[in-house]
């Protein structure tokens, strides 16, 4: 490798991170990197930060790319009763991580005010299609308009190339995959792998709900996927039977299940069990205590 590749590859290792709050400093930002002719990718999060999040920057940290993480909890993806209010807040030891983890060049870490300037109840809104309203739209109403109307703003204030998200809230990013396309979004969508505890646990923001006890039994969750993976890898097709019985599994092990099914993995329509050449995905959530759960395992 020659010298001044050397060179990009210890720069791109070695980022510190700059916190920016408003809309203006992100957009100034953009324009000197486009300007020098950076590529620009782009993590959402909504802060409280773990390896799962840092591990989606990781990926996108190349040379030539300047990466933004944005820190904003969204209200309009929260509904009545939900935790918004108590959804843990952590800019000064998410901003440590960051710094320590090298991969981010800039924090977008805005109010409700700059992302939403007319007001939560008079914002423009954007509406997802019917997957929207299954899964986890159906215990969420409104759910994933919420998630789209935001994403639809930051990525108009970040214009990045590409657009980061995890394999964890699988549904998300298939209706954000859809989005993209439907509205003509000049973004390359890419996916991370879910990035998990050693005992399978998928990492999430909420897993601090848990208490202990909670918390030794919520890897049950991921291994209650993982039987019905293996069944439909061994030729099962009553995938109906098999998403009862994991729920079934769930609640003896003190969970309060929500969904678990298999679905087809392109686009999460209902699988044609008959179809075996076709790619599948195991889907599930459940109540934990206080934390609802949710993981997902490709077929």
């Amino acid at each position: 490798m020659s010298r001044s590749g050397d060179s990009l590859r210890t720069k791109a290792a070695a980022r510190s991170p700059r916190t920016v709050r408003t809309v203006r400093a992100v957009r100034e930002a953009i324009s000197e990197w486009r300007a020098a002719g950076e590529s620009i990718a782009f993590v959402p999060t909504m802060g409280n930060l773990h390896a799962g999040h840092l591990s989606l920057a990781r990926l996108v940290a190349e040379p030539r790319t300047r990466v933004v993480m944005s820190i904003f909890v969204n209200p309009t993806q929260f509904g009545p009763g939900e935790d918004f209010a108590a959804y843990p807040r952590t800019l000064t030891e998410d901003t440590a991580l960051v710094t320590a983890a090298g991969t981010v060049d800039l924090l977008f870490a805005p109010e409700a005010a700059d992302i939403y300037p007319f007001g939560l109840n008079s914002a423009a809104r954007v509406s997802v299609p019917e997957l929207g309203r299954e899964l986890d739209g159906a215990s969420r109403p409104g759910h994933f308009d919420g998630v789209a109307s935001v994403v639809t703003r930051l990525l108009n204030i970040v214009t990045p190339d590409v657009l980061m998200l995890g394999q964890k809230d699988y549904q998300q990013f298939i209706l954000m995959q859809r989005m993209i396309a439907d509205l003509h979004l000049p973004v390359v969508l890419r996916m991370g792998p879910t990035h998990r505890e050693p005992d399978g646990l998928a990492m999430s923001s909420r897993n601090r709900y848990l208490d202990a006890d909670q918390r030794a039994r919520a890897p049950a969750l991921q291994a209650a996927l993982a039987r019905v993976r293996d069944a439909v890898r061994g030729g099962a097709t009553n995938f109906a039977d098999l998403g009862a019985a994991a729920k079934q599994d769930l609640e003896s092990a003190g969970f309060k299940p929500d969904y678990v099914e298999v679905r087809r993995a392109a686009d999460l329509a209902a699988s044609n069990a008959a179809d075996g050449r076709e790619a599948r995905v195991v889907i599930g959530a459940a109540w934990l205590g206080r934390a609802r759960l949710i993981d997902n395992l490709l077929v």
